[in-house]
């Protein structure tokens, strides 16, 4: 009896640090939500988010780019990842050190080269030419915590597959990938959330009015005169959506797999 009410105690005592915990992090989006409900009100200013602007349009957009994204940094992160976790090849090490310098590399560091190179290539209002430089500065972290997760899987299974006469490729389809569910919800939910909430790339390389994404649905009730704050507010709310419900549904999975590839 003791026991379980000590158990009790110290349940609800975490219990109450982490609510204290969580309230700095959640006032910001519990503001967010309530000012989209001032001004004309919670419907007008929602209803004047999809009327007013191409939102479904631009959502349709952004989903393409997140979606491709997502398979192209998926592809490269499990292959790559399974490469370096166990395979052996040489300067192994150095092209994974190498290619992890892409975390420390922001974005607007080779911007000039990326607008070079598309404007060379034609592919102004093209979602590839956000899709593949998108996915070159995500594939650093994912790889790496893919790798780590990697590493943990135990070699006999894929000695065992080998023996079976499994290439290395069948292997990663039928053996490595089954068994990385959680690393690779860490992955597609990170990929899409990046993709998705991306707003300098389309608003440099998407000039086409139909060619443009999500994020830049707010800029419509900007202007140098004012600005609407609750209609920003309102579609911010809409745009967080996706995120939040791809976070909910894959939330154990992501949960594991951070942690999993973060120690390992």
């Amino acid at each position: 009896m003791i026991g379980t009410r000590s158990t009790r105690r110290s349940r609800l005592i975490a219990q109450l640090v982490a609510t204290v915990v969580v309230i700095p992090f959640a006032f910001p989006l519990v503001t967010i939500l309530v000012t989209s409900f001032g001004g004309e009100g919670a419907v007008a200013n929602y209803a004047a988010v999809i009327s007013e602007t191409p939102f479904l349009r631009f959502a349709l957009n952004s989903l393409v780019i997140a979606v491709g994204t997502v398979a192209l940094v998926y592809a490269c992160t499990m292959s790559a990842g399974y490469a370096f976790a166990k395979m052996q090849f040489r300067g192994k090490s150095l092209l994974f050190n190498a290619i992890l310098v892409g975390l420390i590399l922001p974005t607007l560091a080779i911007i000039v080269p990326i607008f070079i190179t598309v404007q060379r290539l034609g592919l102004f209002s093209n979602p590839i030419a956000v899709i593949v430089p998108l996915s070159a500065t995500l594939v650093p972290f994912t790889l790496l915590l893919a790798r780590n997760y990697l590493v943990g899987i135990p070699d006999e299974i894929l000695e065992a597959a080998r023996v079976d006469g499994a290439t290395s490729f069948g292997t990663l389809i039928r053996i490595v990938i089954p068994l990385s569910a959680p690393i690779s919800a860490v992955v597609v939910v990170w990929a899409f959330l990046q993709a998705w909430n991306d707003l300098f790339l389309p608003l440099l390389i998407l000039q086409d009015e139909d060619a443009r994404a999500i994020t830049q649905v707010p800029l419509y009730f900007t202007s140098q005169y004012g600005s609407d704050v609750p209609k920003i507010f309102a579609s911010l709310v809409l745009l967080s959506l996706p995120i939040v419900i791809a976070y909910l549904a894959l939330q154990k999975l992501f949960e594991r797999g951070l942690t999993a590839g973060a120690v390992k």
